[in-house]
């Protein structure tokens, strides 16, 4: 297979001008290109496009706005995971060490499965002999104290992976007290570690910086019926739950309903701020805000 050539800035915008594309200030578009990387940029000008060929209207300003939104959106969405997640480990570890106690998690046979719960807390204990120095809580258990880190504040080492997993192998009592907490009655126990497993695939591509905008996501969420109906659906009556939409129905069910319409205010101010961005690329139906 040949190797893509390198290409100077000035061969970029020349391509790009090639497909049609309107460049006004060819300065200002280098220097973006510059900074972020004219392959990870092209991915926000697909739907600017067809088979490489810009639509008449399209600007380079079109993909800075499109860059930007997607950009926006995300730290807007890692903000309200983080809320997801600290939730979940500190129900989870109240609900583990009522009856277990506060350091039942280091026993093996509380757990269905050892290998994946060795795994989670070698991880762990890699995190805090890393931070060991620098937290201030780690020093009081480890060598004030000299005793085992208590669970509920354990958990701060463990990611939202490794909570989802904690929570997959625990048992089954303790699965449905935390899917209870979290007002998922119906089937708890089972879609509390599948919703987990959603908020871990869109907080990873958040925390790296990977593009949300026009993404089909192969792990689609799990939904109920409710739910499924709020979908966008295709011309042709296909339900679309491959993309972003399905995800922010999942946040709605962990959040509470004040925290979700602040997630939701934001998303909305947010196209407000940069309109030219259409969020049916996002999966959301044309009236998403008086559906959710």
């Amino acid at each position: 297979m040949a190797q893509k050539d390198y290409k100077s800035l000035d061969e970029q915008i020349a391509i790009l001008k090639s497909r049609g594309l309107n460049i006004p200030d060819e300065a200002a578009a280098k220097q973006f290109l510059y900074q972020n990387n004219y392959y990870r940029v092209s991915g926000y000008s697909l739907t600017l496009r067809k088979h490489d060929v810009f639509a008449k209207s399209a600007t380079f300003q079109n993909i800075v706005d499109i860059y930007d939104f997607d950009h926006e959106l995300r730290h807007i969405l890692l903000k309200y995971i983080e809320i997801i997640e600290v939730a979940v480990k500190s129900i989870y570890s109240h609900e583990f060490t009522k009856v277990h106690g506060a350091t039942g998690y280091l026993d093996a046979s509380h757990f269905s499965d050892p290998t994946k719960h060795a795994a989670i807390l070698t991880k762990a204990e890699t995190q805090k002999t890393s931070r060991l120095p620098h937290e201030a809580y780690l020093k009081h258990f480890v060598e004030e104290l000299k005793q085992d880190v208590p669970l509920w504040a354990y958990v701060d080492l463990l990611t939202i992976s490794d909570i989802s997993f904690l929570y997959a192998i625990s048992e089954p009592a303790i699965k449905t007290a935390v899917a209870n907490a979290l007002g998922i009655t119906i089937q708890g126990d089972y879609l509390v570690g599948r919703f987990m497993h959603s908020m871990t695939i869109i907080r990873n591509l958040c925390a790296h910086g990977s593009r949300l905008y026009n993404r089909l996501f192969e792990q689609k969420p799990n939904l109920n019926k409710k739910d499924l109906a709020l979908l966008r659906k295709d011309t042709n009556g296909t339900v679309d739950n491959a993309h972003l939409f399905g995800f922010i129905l999942i946040m709605r069910r962990l959040l509470s309903a004040e925290v979700f319409q602040s997630l939701k205010a934001e998303m909305v101010t947010l196209t407000s701020k940069i309109p030219f961005v259409e969020m049916k690329y996002y999966g959301f139906p044309d009236d998403w805000q008086n559906l959710i």
